[in-house]
């Protein structure tokens, strides 16, 4: 028998109706959202099942919307059957980190949600500071990445983001950078798309905010994981607190190695994959990056009630 890991998905997999279905069917998943109002102080549940969409998609909402969204499916997973037994890693896609070191007993409920909070807050802060944005690269690696941000960059920030799988690689800098670089893809041989994101996250324009979380991170009580949690900086488990405290900050301003750290984890024997929360993004890039490795979805009730658990 191998090994399974549960991942959670980012910024960008969400939508107006998510975890509707699983409030109503789920006692876990609705204390789940109940709590997540209360810590929060206004209603993300309704944001979540009825949007509106804009408000949503709004940096400092769409983070806690995402992170709490999948721990209620996880809750109602939980009714069905032993979690800590099924699961031996997990990981998450940017802010899916978070929600990987809460279920990895890292973080509480409270702090998580908090964190998340905060976190959205200061990027988009940083974001209305610095005029930026995000660009997709599609059937580019690192290396076409690289040399097309020196290409573009122009004396402008503008770096690879994202790491995604083979043949997506996201990057991210000032906007006038951005928009030469959708002109100039096809000289690296790829095809650029420009995202529509707040700023240019996982960037050197993000400091502020990374110095500020940093601040937040600093007096926030992290416990060291039951289960290994990837890094997305290193693409290497987390050890101690003050580690994830430390590159929790780096996260905010360094590429996110998403590629690798599937990799990682594969490397070691891990063959079962479980994407938990809104959409199927993570499933998508599974394909990518090892179209073998077998990758469920718990993020409707009807998937939740369908999952085979293995131990």
């Amino acid at each position: 028998m191998g090994r399974a890991a549960v991942i959670f998905p980012g910024q960008g997999a969400q939508f107006v109706g998510m975890g509707k279905d699983v409030f109503a069917s789920s006692k876990r998943a609705a204390e789940v959202f109940e709590k997540a109002n209360e810590l929060l102080g206004f209603d993300l549940k309704t944001i979540c099942f009825e949007g509106p969409e804009e408000k949503l998609e709004c940096t400092d909402i769409q983070q806690p919307a995402i992170l709490v969204t999948g721990i209620a499916y996880m809750e109602a997973l939980s009714e069905r059957g032993n979690l800590e037994a099924e699961f031996q890693a997990t990981g998450g896609l940017s802010l899916g980190e978070y929600t990987a070191l809460y279920f990895a007993g890292s973080l509480s409920f409270e702090d998580a949600v908090k964190l998340v909070r905060k976190r959205g807050e200061l990027m988009q802060a940083a974001a209305e500071a610095n005029p930026s944005s995000m660009v997709s690269l599609i059937g580019a690696d690192e290396a076409k990445a690289e040399e097309l941000c020196q290409k573009a960059a122009q004396g402008e920030v503008l770096v690879p983001a994202n790491l995604n799988c083979p043949g997506q690689v996201v990057i991210s800098g000032a906007k006038g950078a951005c928009a030469r670089a959708v002109e100039l893809a096809d000289e690296v041989g790829c095809r650029a798309v420009a995202l529509k994101v707040a700023g240019a996250f996982h960037s050197p324009l993000m400091q502020s905010a990374a110095d500020e979380l940093g601040q937040v991170l600093a007096s926030t009580t992290i416990n060291e994981p039951r289960i290994p949690v990837l890094s997305n900086v290193t693409s290497d488990y987390h050890s101690s607190p003050d580690s994830i405290r430390e590159l929790l900050q780096k996260q905010v301003t360094s590429p996110v190695r998403w590629q690798a750290s599937v990799e990682r984890l594969l490397g070691e024997g891990y063959d079962r994959f479980v994407e938990a929360g809104p959409g199927r993004v993570l499933t998508g890039m599974m394909r990518k990056i090892d179209r073998k490795a077998p990758t469920a979805n718990v993020g409707t009730v009807d998937q939740v009630g369908a999952f085979e658990f293995c131990n």
